[in-house]
């Protein structure tokens, strides 16, 4: 969330920055300018009402002790008078602050100068490529028809179940599954983040602090009576946990990774992008987050970045990494690479991780800052699918597959106990 004091000192610039995104911000940056304005003027008023009552209450005491009583209630009905105007007043800077706070929540942040503009994702900046595509077999079956063969994985019964995206995974797919799960994890942990298990029910603040309210409200699944939402990933309970908080310089950074299930609507999508495990309304998810000193950031990124890359690589999967441009960048982004594995039965590329930089967007919600030798400021805080687990387990079941069988990457078989899946 970007602050007010930001956007009256750079408003061109600002207007200038989102416009990559394709978004007009002139018109909404102008209203919290106007409602800042209305606020000081407000808050203005309101301090002069409150000086003349104090000034006021003075004299009466005075004016008591002189036993001069009608000109002390002369002053009180004046007292009683200017108290009943500043609650008006204080009701107007209420709702100033109000308008304030409802405009800024609907302005995305603002992209790094690395971001190029652009609509879509057609538009995005391959900056790297695996070079390792397998060859083409038109003998290959899609994961959703070689996992109905093998009997690993039932999207049938899962929509008998449940509905439509929510798999159930059987037998071997089951233990692949989990396999990927831990095997994530301990890389992750290996690279110096800290597990955590947090829950995957959040309340509004939550998802509001990192983002997600009221960007993305109709993405989320709503439980009505408690008002809570699934989590759409360990990104949000993660972060939330240094909600409204103060650390020490010498605590950062603070890496940590969490395995949850992730919950997403995924409303309005059809067709053949979504067959399969390609896009699920439940999937599993095993995330990083970082919380970082500002000067730090974009090195830690660049770390991030690495460490999915040499997992990715350890897969031995095809892979590309794209930087995204301002039209395909998340609301609450600065810079994002996406990391997208090949589906040779598909022929096409999927995207398995975005890796994000949020600057000080989120912790601005959060109200996370970091003291360093008693000076205060707002932290960087940065996320990054280490990996999500649906297309991942799709790619590995197209482009490891054999005759009637599935190879088993050779980094997984420790996490499997074998080294294929066979009819």
């Amino acid at each position: 969330m970007l602050i007010v004091s930001q956007i009256i000192e750079n408003f061109e610039s600002i207007c200038n920055s989102l416009d990559k995104r394709n978004f007009n911000a002139k018109h909404l940056l102008g209203d919290v300018i106007k409602f800042d304005k209305d606020r000081r003027a407000t808050q203005t008023k309101l301090d002069e009402l409150l000086s003349e009552i104090n000034t006021l209450s003075s004299k009466i005491g005075s004016l008591y002790k002189k036993n001069e009583i009608d000109k002390a209630n002369i002053l009180k009905e004046k007292v009683h008078t200017l108290k009943n105007e500043t609650k008006s007043f204080s009701k107007k800077l209420i709702e100033s602050k109000e308008k304030i706070n409802t405009a800024l929540l609907d302005i995305p942040n603002i992209p790094h100068e690395l971001v190029k503009k652009g609509d879509s994702e057609d538009d995005n900046e391959i900056i790297f490529d695996s070079q390792n595509l397998p060859k083409y077999d038109k003998s290959h079956l899609t994961h959703w028809d070689l996992s109905k063969k093998l009997n690993i994985i039932d999207f049938d019964l899962g929509s008998k179940v449940t509905g439509s995206g929510f798999p159930v995974y059987l037998n071997k797919g089951a233990k692949l599954q989990r396999a990927l799960i831990n095997y994530f994890l301990d890389k992750n942990i290996d690279a110096g983040y800290e597990e955590v298990q947090v829950p995957i029910l959040v309340n509004e603040k939550s998802g509001i602090a990192t983002g997600q309210l009221p960007d993305k409200e109709g993405q989320m699944y709503h439980i009505n009576e408690d008002n809570l939402y699934l989590a759409p990933t360990a990104e949000v309970p993660v972060t939330n946990m240094f909600r409204d908080s103060i650390i020490d310089s010498k605590s950062i950074p603070l890496c940590l990774t969490s395995y949850t299930p992730c919950f997403r609507r995924e409303a309005g999508s059809y067709g053949s992008q979504v067959r399969g495990l390609n896009r699920l309304h439940q999937f599993d998810k095993v995330e990083i987050v970082r919380i970082e000193n500002p000067r730090n950031s974009y090195k830690a990124l660049d770390s991030m970045v690495d460490h999915v890359k040499s997992i990715l690589s350890e897969l031995e999967l095809p892979f590309r990494i794209v930087r995204l441009c301002g039209g395909d960048l998340g609301f609450t982004s600065a810079l994002t690479y996406d990391f997208e594995v090949y589906s040779s039965a598909q022929k096409k590329w999927l995207e398995v991780s975005s890796v994000s930089n949020f600057e000080t967007f989120q912790s601005n919600r959060l109200k996370l800052r970091i003291n360093e030798n008693g000076k205060k400021f707002l932290a960087h805080t940065l996320n990054g699918s280490a990996l999500a687990l649906p297309r991942v387990l799709a790619c590995i079941i197209e482009n490891f597959q054999e005759k009637d069988s599935i190879l088993i990457p050779k980094a997984l078989r420790s996490y499997t106990g074998f080294d294929k899946i066979s009819l």
